[in-house]
């Protein structure tokens, strides 16, 4: 397969394109703005083979991409920060209505003020929405994750967000393996899900129901959300098969003897990855997908491993509760007998994570964080 020099945000367009998509909806807002850019210039060229529609917010967007896919249509469309604030209602909308839709947020940090890091807490703020998460370390994983998640939304009638960090990823170039389009659409294949609107037959959805009803279908969505890290699997073995690459829910790194793991997604799972040969005795656990969250995984991992102590990096901050990542990693791992003790490293606002930073937290854990909480800026 060829190789191409794109950033993370052309990486998706690519993947976009490849799908074959049959409607984009598109505002632009910074820093996903080169996503919908590079699938303008596909369309311009002749070369999207979709219906590109321009719209006036981020929350038409996502009503488009409702009303598309409740004809039948694939989906997509890309925001940011404020934008995938302001689709907050049309986000639940489109997961109670089970429409497999695909969305990209490129995370940037949440003003007031402004700051065009990349805080992980637009996205992690719509994780009870319905919706699954999925978080990329780089560009190939940004291409190959938005395939597998048109396969993974399509099997279970849900939405899935693709995330990855705002200009570390989305403006940072890097080689990706860019198989073509017959392939990707061998791969993904025809859409499957019936449209629940359809010309000449009248119809009412999204109408008001009695609670009774309403619990019903939220047990329904509940199910099928719990499906989603073994369907995963599944869907990366065949992906595999085709392309060559793997990915799972959560990966990790277990070398023998290692007591402390570093729990990290996103880019910074990159820096921690580069970083382990100057961290003696220290393993990483990857998150990948969020939502849901895959406890089973994460506990099957500490089972074989030797790890005493887990460090998890959240570059988000749920003010009064501490770093969402870790909140969730306590709750997964609630009960467990010989539970490893729990340190956080917040990075919230976006600051950057560089080798040295990890390092110096690593070894002064026992040292200087006796409350299991550190703030990154400490670090600087």
């Amino acid at each position: 397969m060829p190789f191409e020099v794109v950033s993370g945000s052309q990486a998706a367009a690519i993947a976009v394109q490849r799908v074959g998509v049959d409607m984009v909806a598109a505002y632009p807002i910074t820093p996903q703005t080169a996503i919908v850019e590079t699938l303008a210039n596909f369309d311009a060229r002749g070369e999207l083979g979709a219906e590109f529609v321009s719209v006036e917010s981020e929350y038409s967007a996502l009503a488009c991409c409702n009303g598309a896919a409740a004809a039948g249509a694939r989906v997509f469309t890309a925001t940011a920060s404020h934008g995938l604030a302001y689709m907050h209602e049309m986000i639940h909308w489109c997961s109670g209505a089970r429409f497999p839709i695909v969305m990209v947020n490129v995370n940037r940090s949440i003003g007031a003020p402004w700051c065009l890091d990349p805080d992980q807490g637009d996205s992690l703020s719509q994780r009870d929405t319905g919706w699954m998460q999925i978080y990329c370390s780089g560009a190939q994983e940004v291409f190959d994750t938005i395939l597998q998640a048109y396969r993974l939304s399509e099997e279970l009638l849900l939405p899935c967000m693709v995330v990855f960090d705002g200009f570390y990823i989305s403006h940072t170039y890097e080689a990706v393996d860019i198989p073509d389009k017959k392939q990707v659409e061998r791969f993904i294949g025809p859409p499957t899900f019936p449209p629940q609107v359809v010309p000449g037959e009248p119809g009412n959805i999204h109408g008001i129901i009695p609670g009774e009803k309403q619990i019903q279908l939220i047990k329904l969505k509940y199910e099928a959300m719990m499906k989603a890290p073994a369907l995963f699997e599944g869907i990366n073995s065949n992906f595999e098969e085709v392309f060559g690459r793997r990915y799972s829910a959560v990966d990790a790194v277990t070398p023998r003897g290692a007591k402390t793991a570093i729990l990290a997604a996103g880019a910074t799972a990159e820096t921690v990855r580069w970083s382990l040969p100057q961290l003696a005795g220290t393993g990483m656990i990857q998150l990948r997908m969020f939502r849901p969250f895959p406890a089973e995984q994460i506990r099957a991992i500490l089972k074989k491993s030797e790890f005493e102590r887990i460090v998890v990096i959240d570059r988000n901050c749920s003010v009064g509760a501490g770093g969402i990542f870790a909140q969730e990693l306590k709750a997964a791992l609630y009960g467990l007998e010989d539970r490893p003790a729990i340190y956080e490293l917040s990075l919230a606002g976006g600051i950057d994570l560089t080798g040295e930073m990890l390092i110096e937290m690593v070894e002064s854990i026992d040292q200087n964080v006796k409350s299991g909480y550190r703030w990154g800026d400490e670090l600087l």
